[in-house]
């Protein structure tokens, strides 16, 4: 059993509820929407962000309606930009299945996506807090000015580390942090508390997509997934913005001349990844997710020592350490 199996099987009954809660949701009398929601459900991901309103608003011993519809929320807003971005980048599959673009069509996955967004708003209203309903419209600010920012910086060449974390910030951690800071206000917590998680989950945002990136550097029999489909859409990720600092590199004027063209081959793809992983840049993006890990146990030590203060440590541990 993985760490991430063995917290989220100490959370089953939570995570229960939530998945019940989306499914009444999301329950309508529409034929066709009924369809593709009950696809959606049958692949549900590992739920980390839920699991990070549940063990926010666990360090405070808070279980009440408005954590589970907080969780249900921001579940619900994340696959909602998961099926948006599929459209975007014109996705096949998603989680080893067809994306909804690829069997109904980009206008029907629009209109799904819509849909996930105005239910996720419908659950946020529901806790009657302004607080957490203003925590989820702005983090579908961020979604979007992510996605737009990704695009923008693909097509200009634009690499560089400020620009690199100011997407991820939007694209990845914004939902961990919105996460973090629902379940905080779910608790009735708003207080220095408040800022610790929330910053303790923009490092582990960060983190999670300097992992995730990682993979992409890697020839995609070791890794058991494609890879390398971020460099194909110009998506210039940390191991390889760390070595494009150093002109001097041998093959340096190569790779630079590759990125800055229209389109890369196989081939292509893979000198780019040996160029990163030969140089350090694999090493220096695991240097970074370490610094952040000591950050992110400095925020959680204003807490006394629990569960989930500890399942919160060990699922920053698991998010350096996984392997898929």
């Amino acid at each position: 059993m993985t760490t991430l199996e063995a917290i989220t099987y100490n959370h089953q009954a939570d995570l229960t509820r939530l998945n019940e809660r989306i499914a009444i949701q999301l329950d309508g009398s529409n034929t066709l929407m009924h369809k593709i929601v009950m696809s959606l459900l049958r692949t549900k991901g590992k739920q980390i962000r839920p699991l990070m309103v549940f063990l926010c608003a666990g360090l405070f011993g808070c279980d009440n309606d408005k954590v589970l519809a907080s969780a249900v929320a921001v579940e619900l807003l994340h696959n909602a930009s998961l099926i948006h971005d599929d459209v975007v980048d014109n996705s096949p599959t998603r989680r080893g299945r067809p994306t909804v673009n690829a069997v109904w069509d980009n206008h029907i996955a629009v209109l799904v996506g819509d849909y996930f967004t105005s239910s996720a708003m419908q659950q946020a209203i529901s806790t009657g807090d302004i607080r957490i309903v203003d925590v989820l419209c702005r983090l579908g600010r961020s979604l979007s000015l992510g996605e737009i920012d990704q695009i923008y910086n693909a097509r200009e060449h634009s690499f560089t580390e400020q620009n690199y974390y100011r997407i991820i910030d939007y694209k990845t951690a914004s939902l961990f942090v919105a996460s973090a800071e629902m379940g905080c206000l779910a608790a009735g917590i708003d207080d220095e508390r408040f800022e610790a998680l929330s910053r303790f989950a923009l490092l582990f945002g960060r983190c999670f997509q300097i992992r995730d990136d990682i993979f992409d550097y890697f020839p995609s029999e070791m890794v058991g997934k494609p890879t390398g489909n971020d460099l194909r859409e110009g998506k210039i990720s940390l191991p390889l913005i760390h070595v494009l600092d150093q002109p001097e590199l041998p093959g340096y004027d190569k790779v630079r001349s590759m990125l800055d063209s229209d389109g890369l081959s196989d081939e292509d793809i893979a000198e780019i990844q040996a160029f990163a992983r030969d140089n350090g840049g694999i090493e220096y993006a695991f240097a970074v997710m370490e610094d952040l890990r000591r950050q992110a146990y400095e925020c959680l030590a204003v807490f006394p020592e629990s569960e989930n203060r500890s399942e919160l440590e060990r699922l920053f541990d698991f998010t350096i350490a996984r392997q898929f």
